[in-house]
Protein backbone atom coordinates (compact mmCIF):
# COMPACT_ATOMS: atom_id res chain seq x y z
CA UNK A 1 0.00 0.00 0.00
CA UNK A 2 1.43 3.93 -0.78
CA UNK A 3 2.35 5.51 2.10
CA UNK A 4 0.74 8.48 2.73
CA UNK A 5 1.58 11.73 4.82
CA UNK A 6 -0.64 14.99 5.15
CA UNK A 7 1.63 18.24 6.21
CA UNK A 8 -0.21 20.63 8.09
CA UNK A 9 1.29 24.07 8.74
CA UNK A 10 -0.01 25.66 11.85
CA UNK A 11 0.56 29.20 13.71
CA UNK A 12 -2.07 29.65 16.85
CA UNK A 13 -4.21 27.19 15.44
CA UNK A 14 -5.32 25.72 19.38
CA UNK A 15 -9.13 26.17 18.80
CA UNK A 16 -8.43 23.55 15.25
CA UNK A 17 -6.15 21.77 15.97
CA UNK A 18 -7.31 18.50 18.12
CA UNK A 19 -10.22 18.30 15.91
CA UNK A 20 -8.16 18.07 12.81
CA UNK A 21 -5.84 15.76 14.46
CA UNK A 22 -9.15 13.49 15.24
CA UNK A 23 -10.66 14.13 11.98
CA UNK A 24 -7.98 13.08 9.58
CA UNK A 25 -7.28 9.79 12.22
CA UNK A 26 -11.10 8.75 11.51
CA UNK A 27 -10.69 8.24 7.50
CA UNK A 28 -10.51 4.73 5.95
CA UNK A 29 -6.97 5.59 4.51
CA UNK A 30 -4.13 5.30 7.20
CA UNK A 31 -2.67 8.72 6.87
CA UNK A 32 0.00 9.77 8.68
CA UNK A 33 -0.03 13.09 10.20
CA UNK A 34 3.25 16.25 10.54
CA UNK A 35 1.98 19.66 11.88
CA UNK A 36 4.78 22.23 11.50
CA UNK A 37 3.92 25.05 13.79
CA UNK A 38 5.79 28.16 13.81
CA UNK A 39 6.13 28.73 17.42
CA UNK A 40 2.40 29.53 18.27
CA UNK A 41 2.08 31.82 21.24
CA UNK A 42 -1.09 30.20 21.63
CA UNK A 43 0.28 26.74 22.88
CA UNK A 44 -0.29 24.84 19.43
CA UNK A 45 2.55 23.30 19.69
CA UNK A 46 1.88 21.55 23.83
CA UNK A 47 -1.23 20.60 22.12
CA UNK A 48 -0.28 18.54 19.61
CA UNK A 49 2.54 16.95 21.65
CA UNK A 50 -0.55 15.90 24.21
CA UNK A 51 -2.19 14.57 21.41
CA UNK A 52 1.01 12.15 20.36
CA UNK A 53 0.62 9.99 23.18
CA UNK A 54 -2.37 9.30 22.05
CA UNK A 55 -1.28 8.55 18.30
CA UNK A 56 2.61 7.73 18.48
CA UNK A 57 4.43 6.99 15.25
CA UNK A 58 0.90 8.11 13.18
CA UNK A 59 0.93 12.28 14.35
CA UNK A 60 4.83 14.07 14.42
CA UNK A 61 5.59 17.77 15.48
CA UNK A 62 8.35 19.65 13.70
CA UNK A 63 8.47 22.75 16.03
CA UNK A 64 10.41 26.02 14.19
CA UNK A 65 11.95 29.15 15.81
CA UNK A 66 9.08 31.72 14.40
CA UNK A 67 7.01 32.63 11.69
CA UNK A 68 8.94 31.64 9.06
CA UNK A 69 5.64 31.16 6.29
CA UNK A 70 3.83 29.10 4.61
CA UNK A 71 6.32 28.34 1.85
CA UNK A 72 9.18 27.34 3.77
CA UNK A 73 6.92 24.92 6.03
CA UNK A 74 6.13 23.50 3.66
CA UNK A 75 8.98 22.54 1.99
CA UNK A 76 10.19 21.66 5.49
CA UNK A 77 7.58 19.13 5.21
CA UNK A 78 8.12 17.71 1.77
CA UNK A 79 11.82 17.06 2.71
CA UNK A 80 10.99 15.59 6.67
CA UNK A 81 8.40 13.45 4.36
CA UNK A 82 11.04 12.31 1.39
CA UNK A 83 13.82 11.39 3.94
CA UNK A 84 11.05 8.84 5.87
CA UNK A 85 10.07 7.63 2.30
CA UNK A 86 6.63 9.14 1.97
CA UNK A 87 4.71 7.70 -1.22
CA UNK A 88 2.56 10.89 -1.16
CA UNK A 89 2.48 13.93 0.64
CA UNK A 90 -0.66 16.10 0.94
CA UNK A 91 -0.60 20.01 1.54
CA UNK A 92 -3.92 20.81 4.09
CA UNK A 93 -4.93 24.02 5.88
CA UNK A 94 -5.26 23.60 9.49
CA UNK A 95 -8.65 25.58 9.68
CA UNK A 96 -11.28 23.06 8.15
CA UNK A 97 -11.32 25.66 5.23
CA UNK A 98 -9.99 22.49 3.61
CA UNK A 99 -12.98 19.14 4.37
CA UNK A 100 -10.51 16.71 5.82
CA UNK A 101 -12.84 14.15 4.10
CA UNK A 102 -11.96 15.07 0.76
CA UNK A 103 -8.16 14.03 1.40
CA UNK A 104 -9.83 10.59 0.60
CA UNK A 105 -10.88 11.79 -3.09
CA UNK A 106 -7.75 13.36 -3.47
CA UNK A 107 -5.64 9.88 -1.69
CA UNK A 108 -7.51 7.87 -4.69
CA UNK A 109 -7.63 10.05 -7.62
CA UNK A 110 -3.73 9.77 -7.13
CA UNK A 111 -2.97 6.28 -6.53
CA UNK A 112 -5.70 4.65 -9.00
CA UNK A 113 -5.10 7.23 -11.74
CA UNK A 114 -1.30 7.63 -11.64
CA UNK A 115 -1.46 11.17 -10.71
CA UNK A 116 1.77 13.60 -9.61
CA UNK A 117 -0.29 15.95 -8.95
CA UNK A 118 -3.85 16.18 -7.77
CA UNK A 119 -5.57 19.71 -6.52
CA UNK A 120 -8.81 20.15 -4.65
CA UNK A 121 -9.99 22.89 -6.77
CA UNK A 122 -12.81 25.74 -5.65
CA UNK A 123 -13.23 26.38 -9.34
CA UNK A 124 -13.32 23.79 -11.61
CA UNK A 125 -16.76 23.23 -11.33
CA UNK A 126 -18.19 27.20 -11.27
CA UNK A 127 -17.07 29.03 -7.88
CA UNK A 128 -17.72 26.12 -4.87
CA UNK A 129 -16.75 28.83 -1.74
CA UNK A 130 -18.85 29.24 1.24
CA UNK A 131 -18.63 31.89 3.81
CA UNK A 132 -16.69 34.27 1.71
CA UNK A 133 -17.44 37.90 1.08
CA UNK A 134 -17.96 38.49 -2.74
CA UNK A 135 -15.25 41.19 -2.78
CA UNK A 136 -12.42 37.99 -1.59
CA UNK A 137 -14.53 35.78 -4.00
CA UNK A 138 -13.26 38.01 -6.91
CA UNK A 139 -9.69 38.31 -5.81
CA UNK A 140 -9.00 34.75 -5.17
CA UNK A 141 -10.89 33.71 -8.61
CA UNK A 142 -9.51 36.94 -10.12
CA UNK A 143 -6.28 35.60 -9.10
CA UNK A 144 -6.16 32.13 -10.50
CA UNK A 145 -6.79 34.14 -13.91
CA UNK A 146 -4.35 36.14 -14.12
CA UNK A 147 -1.95 33.13 -13.00
CA UNK A 148 -3.49 31.15 -15.69
CA UNK A 149 -2.85 34.36 -18.27
CA UNK A 150 0.53 34.94 -17.10
CA UNK A 151 2.29 31.42 -16.77
CA UNK A 152 0.19 30.09 -19.38
CA UNK A 153 -0.96 26.89 -17.12
CA UNK A 154 -4.34 25.14 -17.84
CA UNK A 155 -5.00 25.10 -13.67
CA UNK A 156 -8.68 26.47 -12.60
CA UNK A 157 -7.39 26.89 -9.22
CA UNK A 158 -3.86 27.98 -9.07
CA UNK A 159 -3.11 29.40 -5.49
CA UNK A 160 -5.50 26.38 -4.42
CA UNK A 161 -3.41 25.18 -1.16
CA UNK A 162 -5.46 21.44 -0.85
CA UNK A 163 -2.74 19.28 -3.12
CA UNK A 164 -1.81 16.03 -3.50
CA UNK A 165 1.85 15.40 -4.54
CA UNK A 166 3.37 12.67 -5.77
CA UNK A 167 7.19 11.56 -4.10
CA UNK A 168 8.53 11.00 -7.70
CA UNK A 169 7.40 14.53 -8.30
CA UNK A 170 8.79 16.54 -5.52
CA UNK A 171 11.84 14.76 -5.84
CA UNK A 172 11.79 16.22 -9.78
CA UNK A 173 11.33 19.71 -8.40
CA UNK A 174 15.03 21.16 -6.74
CA UNK A 175 12.85 22.54 -3.47
CA UNK A 176 15.83 25.06 -2.41
CA UNK A 177 15.14 27.19 -5.56
CA UNK A 178 11.25 27.54 -4.38
CA UNK A 179 11.46 31.15 -3.54
CA UNK A 180 8.06 32.22 -2.36
CA UNK A 181 6.97 31.95 1.13
CA UNK A 182 3.54 33.07 1.55
CA UNK A 183 0.40 32.05 -0.64
CA UNK A 184 2.13 32.40 -3.94
CA UNK A 185 4.30 29.38 -2.83
CA UNK A 186 1.39 27.40 -3.94
CA UNK A 187 1.65 29.14 -7.56
CA UNK A 188 5.04 28.06 -8.12
CA UNK A 189 4.72 24.70 -6.52
CA UNK A 190 2.46 24.10 -9.35
CA UNK A 191 4.07 26.05 -11.95
CA UNK A 192 7.20 23.69 -11.35
CA UNK A 193 4.88 20.87 -11.30
CA UNK A 194 3.59 21.76 -14.86
CA UNK A 195 7.19 22.58 -16.54
CA UNK A 196 7.91 18.88 -15.29
CA UNK A 197 4.70 18.11 -17.50
CA UNK A 198 3.70 16.24 -15.12
CA UNK A 199 0.46 13.88 -14.75
CA UNK A 200 -2.33 16.12 -12.86
CA UNK A 201 -5.63 16.58 -12.31
CA UNK A 202 -8.00 19.46 -10.68
CA UNK A 203 -11.04 17.57 -8.69
CA UNK A 204 -13.80 19.49 -7.29
CA UNK A 205 -13.90 20.27 -3.56
CA UNK A 206 -16.09 22.89 -1.95
CA UNK A 207 -13.80 25.64 0.12
CA UNK A 208 -15.53 26.66 3.42
CA UNK A 209 -13.94 29.86 5.71
CA UNK A 210 -13.03 29.46 8.93
CA UNK A 211 -15.17 29.47 11.86
CA UNK A 212 -12.56 28.94 14.39
CA UNK A 213 -9.11 31.54 14.81
CA UNK A 214 -7.59 34.27 12.53
CA UNK A 215 -7.05 34.57 8.95
CA UNK A 216 -3.13 35.06 7.86
CA UNK A 217 -3.61 36.70 4.86
CA UNK A 218 -2.05 39.74 4.72
CA UNK A 219 -1.15 42.79 1.80
CA UNK A 220 2.38 41.12 1.65
CA UNK A 221 0.98 38.10 0.87
CA UNK A 222 -1.29 39.25 -2.17
CA UNK A 223 1.60 41.90 -3.56
CA UNK A 224 4.18 38.56 -3.60
CA UNK A 225 1.19 36.99 -6.02
CA UNK A 226 0.83 39.73 -8.28
CA UNK A 227 4.33 40.72 -8.57
CA UNK A 228 5.78 37.24 -7.88
CA UNK A 229 4.18 35.70 -11.26
CA UNK A 230 5.46 37.76 -13.70
CA UNK A 231 9.02 37.32 -12.30
CA UNK A 232 8.71 33.89 -12.14
CA UNK A 233 7.23 33.53 -15.79
CA UNK A 234 10.03 35.00 -17.55
CA UNK A 235 12.18 33.51 -15.32
CA UNK A 236 11.52 30.35 -16.94
CA UNK A 237 11.25 31.63 -20.36
CA UNK A 238 15.31 32.53 -19.93
CA UNK A 239 15.56 29.14 -18.05
CA UNK A 240 16.70 30.34 -14.94
CA UNK A 241 16.67 27.52 -12.48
Amino acid sequence: MPKPLVIVPTYNEIENIELLVEAVFQLPIAFDLLIVDDNSPDGTANAINELIKKYPNKLFLESRKGKLGLGTAYIHGFKWALNRNYDYIFEMDADFSHNPNDLVKLYQTATSENMDMVIGSRYIKGVNVVNWPMSRVLLSYGASKYVQFITGMPICDTTAGFVCYSRNLLEQINLNNIKFVGYAFQIEMKFKAYLKKCAYKEIPVIFTDRTRGNSKMSKGIISEAIFGVIQMKLNSIFNKK
